[in-house]
């Protein structure tokens, strides 16, 4: 059974400005020194990562080689065009909790069998009331919650989880530190670290964790499938990995993130959903296509 995907609509997490800037952080390079890799202005690259752009086209691509982003995902990011796939084919049901971050938003997602009242969470938001203001009417218990990785917009919301919904098993990934955050030891309190390749069942669903450090030291991206349905798309929630257009910031380590985004781009099938922490839904096989950071 392939049911339909609830969606809501979510800006892209970035724009060229945010593109330039991270590409610049993983390649390890100045303005001045991109200047003078692609022949374009130091200054009028200083004001395009301030979100004033005044780029032509020629460089545009130059800066692209320079910066080896894919030109075209490059374009159509500089032209507000950037184009977005139709997403379908789901084996469950699928909730996007949607909640204000900055200027964008933070991603929670339920995936359930469709018709039932019950479900598995991936992140939970930076607070619970947020959460609870877009919550399903229909999930009103959770087998699981699963954690991308500990950064606040992405946990906060799980202590008032637990009280509301009861003990809940937290899934999250080895070696995580929640010193940073507003969640306590007590939060996830019997719950699991999950290693590369973990799986776990939940009725028809299974889902598989992916290590993909890099944004962060203890970062799990999570495979979703229905493993009685094989020829079902596949889900991905790819945490701060990889996002529609764009991808995230190697704070942890700028190479270890490059390797985790590189082997989501060549390891998984492009039909695969993708669904990231910020920012609309995707797939692969688009972002392969389109997304600056797929080269």
């Amino acid at each position: 059974m392939v049911c339909n995907v609830v969606i809501e609509f979510a800006p892209l997490e970035d724009e060229l400005g945010d593109v330039l800037d991270k590409a610049m952080r993983h390649a390890c390079c100045t303005e001045q020194t991109l200047a003078t890799r692609s022949g374009v202005a130091a200054e009028k690259i200083h004001d395009a990562i301030d979100y004033r752009y005044e780029l032509t086209h020629d460089e545009l691509r130059r800066l692209a080689s320079a910066l080896k982003l894919n030109e075209p995902g490059l374009l159509a990011l500089a032209q507000n065009r950037y184009p977005l796939p139709e997403i379908s084919g789901l084996p469950f049901c699928l909730y996007p909790l949607r909640t204000p971050h900055g200027i964008g938003v933070a991603n929670a997602y339920i995936v359930a069998e469709c018709g039932q009242s019950s479900g598995i969470l991936f992140d939970s938001g930076a607070d619970y009331a947020q959460i609870e203001r877009v919550w399903p009417k229909r999930i009103r218990k959770l087998d699981a919650i699963f954690i991308t990785h500990a950064e606040t917009e992405h946990v906060g919301g799980l202590a008032g989880l637990q009280r509301t919904l009861g003990r809940v098993p937290v899934f999250f990934p080895e070696g995580i530190c929640i010193s940073d955050t507003n969640v306590t030891a007590m939060d996830i309190g019997g719950g699991f670290a999950m290693g590369e390749g973990a799986r776990l069942r939940f009725g028809a669903f299974e889902v598989r964790a992916l290590k993909t450090p890099g944004h962060a030291e203890a970062h799990n991206s999570y495979i979703v499938s229905a493993p009685a349905l094989p020829d079902a798309t596949q889900m991905l929630v790819s945490g701060d990995i990889l996002f529609a257009g764009s991808a995230g910031r190697g704070f942890f380590c700028t190479q270890t993130f490059a390797d985790s985004l590189r082997r989501i781009f060549t390891e998984l099938p492009g039909k695969t959903v993708v669904a990231p922490g910020h920012g609309p839904l995707t797939t692969l096989e688009h972002e392969r296509l389109h997304n600056p950071f797929s080269c």
